[in-house]
């Protein structure tokens, strides 16, 4: 733990453009609030190069067979556990791919768990029931750096040789120490002293954003910016993975959806079939031989 008193990190103090907050108007406390966000793309931008080193690293784990696993607790957690349930239908990686682990379980997602952050042995016992192993990426997020079930949590991922990642929004964060690559996204004080779901929790999302995103396109999930392993589970999505093998592909809609239908619902599939000409059976194993990079079973 560090010895920094909690009063003294960034995250806690108090922010000099909104002492007088409750006498702003609506529309001044929104612009208000505004410029502090553009504060969060900032320090996202800054660190920038971190952020890439450890998308190239989770991604050579996971290209192994690893998992993506986020752990937190609070608004963290929350946050992990939403880019976890995102990727399986955005990405059409399994269940267990992406995982997201919050201090009390997943019921700490809606109500507080009392006293869960606080315990480093429950972030371990986490990490053993995950039954982590050197092919995971685990990444753990806290606003202050310093919450101790995130730093039980990577305490124990790396004794077990998995690939570790922080994300802190305060500078010389303990989590830091602790990760093999650190992310260090410093907001600053909040609009409303303390409300680390405020700019902290933005520049963590958007952290999180980069590094689930990254790591997919560097494994093949996308064909340029179009996500070809879309899971069509409703028909917004259905109607989407048609536009994708239009849009690839060039066929007007009513072949693509033909295209689509043929191939069994898979997107991949139907723009390998339709740009080389071939069945659908052959594309597959031209995807499978290339590990499912679109643009290899193309040639391109």
């Amino acid at each position: 733990m560090s010895d920094v008193p909690l009063e003294h990190l960034t995250t806690e103090a108090r922010n000099p453009a909104s002492r007088d907050l409750d006498r702003l108007t609506a529309l001044e406390f929104v612009r208000l609030m505004n410029r502090e966000d553009r504060v969060a793309v900032d320090a996202v931008a800054a660190a920038g190069e971190a952020i890439a080193r450890a998308i190239d690293a989770a991604a050579e784990r996971m290209a192994r067979g690893g998992r993506l696993i986020y752990a937190g607790a609070g608004t963290s957690g929350r946050l992990g556990l939403l880019d976890a349930a995102e990727c399986p239908p955005t990405f059409n990686v399994p269940g267990g791919v992406v995982v997201g682990l919050i201090a009390g379980g997943e019921r700490a997602f809606v109500h507080a768990v009392e006293g869960a952050e606080d315990s480093e042995a429950l972030g371990a016992t986490d990490v053993a029931r995950l039954a982590v192993g050197a092919r995971d990426v685990v990444v753990g997020i806290a606003a202050s750096g310093r919450t101790p079930y995130a730093i039980g949590v990577l305490r124990a991922a790396r004794a077990r040789g998995a690939l570790t990642i922080a994300i802190a929004c305060n500078r010389a964060a303990p989590i830091s120490d602790l990760a093999e690559h650190a992310i260090e996204v410093v907001t600053g004080p909040e609009v409303l002293t303390g409300s680390t779901r405020l700019k902290a929790g933005t520049a963590q999302k958007l952290v999180l954003n980069l590094l689930s995103t990254g790591v997919m396109v560097k494994l093949g999930k996308t064909y340029g910016n179009l996500m070809v392993d879309v899971q069509a589970t409703n028909q917004k999505l259905l109607a989407r993975s048609r536009r994708i093998v239009a849009d690839a592909t060039g066929l007007e809609p009513a072949a693509a959806a033909r295209a689509l239908d043929a191939a069994g619902g898979e997107v991949k599939t139907a723009i390998v079939a339709a740009r080389l000409s071939i069945d659908p059976a052959i594309a597959r194993e031209r995807l499978r031989a290339a590990n499912g990079r679109v643009r290899d079973a193309l040639g391109e």
